[in-house]
């Protein structure tokens, strides 16, 4: 395996230069014999590789290659850039498929005319910005055999969405390296993939091929729960052929919807409405699911947005003792926060989404808005902190989420509460899987051009990337 001794390079976190050595893909204090490779990296910081807690990889591999709908304002604006996409294109039958369209702050309405009126006979589908609704034509309507025209939300949004992922045309291998190589260059050297479509076998295949941008735990649903245990498989079982890159990963289990689509489950109601949200799995049913994945020895992923549902899976983690995390926890109840620690259950958290939610809090939760994204309060409570994208929500970018976590404006306007911010040290400890560099560790690294504890707020945002690598060996390099 190659060697590598990497000279006049600092450890984030420290001032003094010191030289990295590389031998078996692990970390020494010296190497046996000349390096293959002696580079000088000019004072450049090197820290941990960087962890996604939270993607759908599948579906931001894909999306990558759709129409981008979210600059859009209002319905009739998307109808717009549908219009032009649709003249540009060359007249055929296959769905015109774009996503990111956000309708909370809209004016006008998300309705199957507003579409059939640019596109009457093409099936047009988009993805909103959470994933948790699709909007569609009435020739998408009748194309897929859906409920309604217009927007359809949760459960059958999820499975058109799944139906899209094995039907629409495209080279997925192309892809998936394509996307791989994007994350790569932004320092990333593993993700937790909650994809909703069954992707082990995918991943296992790809890795054989020669994909090995990073590491993959594989989380899966309650529909393969029966085959995972079938499989003999549990969470950390690592998959044969694959380089040890891909491992199990947590069982997901989605137990309310979100905030934009206005499904996220809450103790009180939506302001002047008697609408609490949807809560997807009753409590008892979750309790069923985690005390399984006890006996099983999986961990588990619960999302929970509203802070009923957050209530409810901490509820069903005491009541089982199953081990793993909430996902999103986007409004917490204060006398929740403790039970974090209290129980060990990681706050997996995506900064980026504050970002975009912001306004939309503001009118769908103007009562509740202190309360949301409690970063802060979630780590002075002593709960684990680990960030992610929810790509293709948000960007599979992680430099994105640290700079939300720690700076909670996207625009000129002041933080949104800033009281919840994380520093900088502490976004970072959330985005390294609890990884340090040390003698005998895996050389899962990043080298950076820039400080990320001294730059300003807008470098830490687009943080140049010199060098990636997972195991010892350079999934990107731009030195």
């Amino acid at each position: 395996m190659t060697t590598y001794s990497l000279r006049n390079v600092r450890i984030v976190g420290t001032d003094e230069p010191t030289t990295l050595h590389i031998h078996e893909g692990v970390l020494v204090e010296s190497l046996p014999k000349t390096a293959d490779y002696d580079v000088d990296l000019e004072g450049r910081w090197a820290m941990p590789g960087l962890w996604d807690q939270h993607v759908h990889f599948t579906q931001w591999a894909i999306v990558r290659r759709r129409l981008d709908v979210s600059g859009a304002t209002s319905a009739v604006g998307v109808a717009q850039i549908v219009a032009a996409r649709l003249v540009a294109e060359y007249d055929h039958e296959e769905p015109l498929i774009g996503y990111g369209y956000r309708d909370a702050l809209w004016d006008d309405e998300a309705t199957a005319a507003v579409l059939d009126d640019v596109a009457p006979t093409r099936p047009v589908i988009l993805l909103s910005g959470d994933m948790h609704a699709c909007w569609v034509n009435t020739a998408a309507r009748d194309r897929f055999s859906l409920s309604t025209g217009g927007v359809v939300r949760e459960d059958e949004a999820f499975a058109l969405q799944m139906r899209l992922d094995r039907e629409a045309p495209g080279d997925e291998d192309v892809a998936f390296s394509s996307a791989a190589a994007a994350a790569a260059s932004r320092g990333i050297v593993g993700i937790v993939d909650l994809e909703m479509a069954q992707n082990l076998d995918g991943w296992a295949y790809r890795m054989s091929r020669g994909l090995q941008a990073f590491r993959v735990r594989s989380g899966f649903y309650p529909g393969e729960f029966d085959a995972r245990v079938s499989a003999g498989l549990r969470t950390g079982a690592a998959i044969e052929g694959t380089n040890g890159l891909l491992t199990v990963g947590p069982l997901k289990i989605i137990t309310d919807g979100s905030l934009n689509t206005r499904t996220a489950y809450c103790h009180d109601p939506y302001p002047g409405t008697t609408h609490v949200g949807d809560l997807t799995v009753s409590p008892d049913d979750t309790i069923a699911l985690l005390n399984r994945a006890v006996e099983t020895g999986f961990a588990v992923a619960v999302h929970a947005i509203g802070d009923a549902a957050v209530t409810h899976a901490l509820d069903a983690f005491a009541s089982s003792g199953a081990r793993g995390s909430i996902e999103h926890a986007q409004l917490v109840r204060p006398d929740d926060l403790a039970r974090f620690a209290h129980m060990g259950i990681t706050a997996s958290v995506q900064p980026e989404h504050l970002w975009d939610d912001r306004d939309a809090t503001a009118k769908l939760w103007p009562d509740r808005a202190d309360r949301c994204f409690p970063f802060a309060s979630l780590a002075n409570a002593g709960a684990v902190i680990a960030l992610g994208s929810d790509a293709p929500v948000a960007p599979l970018d992680p430099w994105r989420a640290i700079c939300a976590a720690v700076h909670r404006s996207a625009d000129e306007r002041e933080p949104w509460n800033a009281a919840e911010s994380l520093t900088r040290e502490q976004a970072i400890a959330a985005s390294v899987d609890g990884r340090r560099l040390h003698v005998g560790a895996t050389a899962d690294l990043v080298v950076l051009d820039e400080n990320p504890l001294m730059c300003d707020i807008d470098t830490l945002r687009e943080m140049p990337v010199a060098a990636t690598a997972v195991g010892g060996s350079f999934t990107h390099w731009n030195i």
